[in-house]
This record gives structure tokens, sequence and C-alpha cells, in this order.
């Protein structure tokens, strides 16, 4: 089965603003020889980005977390083997919640899909979705 990591934003997209969602991952996710999955690095981004105040991230990451376990997302918890395999240094940008993102897919062997185009400038294992 073929996995893919979703980014924090398509996660809240497919969520709460399905029509945002790329249609690439709408057919990802319909595939029976795939597997859409979410981490809690995601989660942990959307609370500490929710109690701060930030506008995008207004949903609860519980209600987050049980509509993603309730559409078939499988959880990817954070392991010490993700975090020493953080990119170093950052050179594309600075988003901590990222460098994790991408240390993940590396280590677990999946695609990082995002819609964010700078982060989409690592190498490989991220994709640009649009």
């Amino acid at each position: 089965m073929k996995r893919f990591l979703l980014d924090t934003h398509l996660l809240l997209w497919a969520t709460i603003r399905p029509d945002r969602l790329p249609p690439v991952v709408h057919t990802l996710g319909a595939l029976p020889e795939t597997q859409l999955v979410f981490s809690v690095v995601s989660l942990w981004e959307v609370a500490i980005k929710r109690r701060k105040g930030h506008r995008d991230f207004t949903v609860d990451e519980r209600v987050l977390r049980r509509a993603l376990l309730d559409h078939g997302y499988e959880e990817l918890p954070i392991l010490s083997a993700h975090v020493v395999a953080i990119p170093e240094p950052p050179t594309v940008h600075n988003d901590p919640f990222d460098h994790l993102l991408i240390a993940q897919a590396q280590v677990e062997g999946i695609v990082l899909l995002t819609a964010d185009a700078t982060l989409a400038q690592y190498p490989a294992p991220v994709q640009w979705v649009s």
C-alpha cells in the first residue's frame, strides 16, 4: 500500500474546507491502494497556533483528530528516529513543524504532500499539490 503524509494545511482543508483541498488529494484518498496519513506533529501545530489566536487555526485539535480517524486516515506518532532525522541546517525555511514532517516522511519512506510551494522546495520525499 502506498502511503501519503499530508501537511497541516491539507489536513485542515480536508476536514473543514474540503473545497480547498487539491483534487489529487481527493483522488488519492479514494484509491484502495493508498493510505492517507496525518502526523501528531500537525495536531501539535494546530493546538499551539489555535491557542495563540492564528486565524487559519480555529479548529480544536481533538475534533480534527477524531474527524481524520473517522475518515480513515492513519495516525503517525512522533518517534525519536524522526527527531534525529530533522534536516540540518534548515535550508529553505525555519518552520520546525515542517522540518519534523519532512523527517517523518524520510524515515517512514512515504511522500509528504503539501500545498506550500516553499516547503516543496525540499528534495524528495516532498511533493507539491495544487
